[in-house]
């Protein structure tokens, strides 16, 4: 893989992470003597000193070479948002617990920004879904997320009854305490909690995983990437969310239908060349122990 051109980078830091900003500085002296611009988001900005990253829409407008995220896997999602379409790698460092996605430790940051400028890393293009809400013919609401998009209920007082469609066609009317659409990047999230399969991310594919379903004959569904997923809620009540990637919450009415397709752009992320996804899932689903 050729290097990649480092002229700008962008930091990213993780909500709570007062430890990381120490690291903000020593990132932004690293890209003094390099050469190399550092933006980071404003309120990381406001207390490093760092110069300020534009945000427009919602997402970064700048044009960067590479983004740092430093925190967990809640942040790399974050992140995920605040890129869009514009798929920027990201060199995840992890503050956090689990780590799927921030796979770096601190002590690897800055050899792997030079094995990134010498072209010493893997990188991998992670499936992106995008969520339409529809409502009475109007789309309400667009969302894009790098592992699910969730429909629950705040209470556990009755079962969610809802319709699935692929491609247009009936799959099935649902009674359960909800669904999860989940990429393959998702599927070792809250859709395995859910008993959903692992599937490798580098997989195109669509996950299909209810939550504590009425009838024990409704099994997670695993179909092509390119499937237009319809979910339609006949009978929804204030008590049901959509909720993508964990972060963004979004009340349903009744006959609100979503489609879910994969998006056009995908999520770029550096990996360490001296690991493999096999090893992250022996780690940190403590296989073997």
């Amino acid at each position: 893989m050729p290097s990649i051109q480092l002229n700008t980078i962008g930091v990213i830091v993780g909500p709570k992470k007062s430890e990381a900003l120490a690291v903000v500085c020593d990132l932004r002296e690293w890209c003094r003597e390099r050469g190399i611009e550092l933006r980071a988001t404003a309120d990381t900005a406001d207390e490093v000193e760092c110069a300020h990253l534009t945000l427009k829409d919602g997402e970064i407008a700048e044009d960067l070479d590479l983004v740092v995220v430093l925190g967990g896997d809640g942040t790399i999602l974050g992140a995920a948002r605040l890129i869009g379409a514009r798929e920027i790698p990201v060199l995840g460092v992890n503050f956090g617990w689990l780590g799927y996605l921030t796979e770096f430790t601190l002590d690897e940051l800055f050899s792997s920004l030079d094995g990134v400028r010498e072209g010493r890393f893997s990188l991998d293009h992670r499936m992106l879904l995008d969520i339409h809400l529809e409502r009475e013919g109007e789309i309400i609401a667009v969302h894009r997320a790098l592992n699910d998009a969730v429909i629950n209920k705040v209470t556990p007082a009755r079962l969610i009854e809802f319709e699935c469609y692929i491609d247009k066609l009936f799959v099935n009317h649902f009674r359960a305490d909800g669904m999860i659409v989940s990429t393959p990047t998702g599927s070792t999230a809250y859709s395995l909690s859910a008993g959903g399969p692992i599937v490798h991310p580098g997989m195109r594919a669509i996950l299909l995983t209810p939550i504590c379903p009425h009838m024990l004959a409704n099994r997670p569904v695993v179909v092509p990437g390119e499937s237009d997923i319809g979910l339609v809620f006949r009978q929804a009540t204030d008590g049901l969310n959509l909720t993508v990637d964990g972060q963004i919450i979004t009340n349903l009415m009744p006959d609100d239908r979503i489609t879910i397709i994969a998006s056009k752009s995908t999520f770029d992320l550096v990996r360490p060349m001296n690991r493999n996804y096999f090893e992250v899932l022996r780690t940190k689903l403590k296989w073997g122990t």
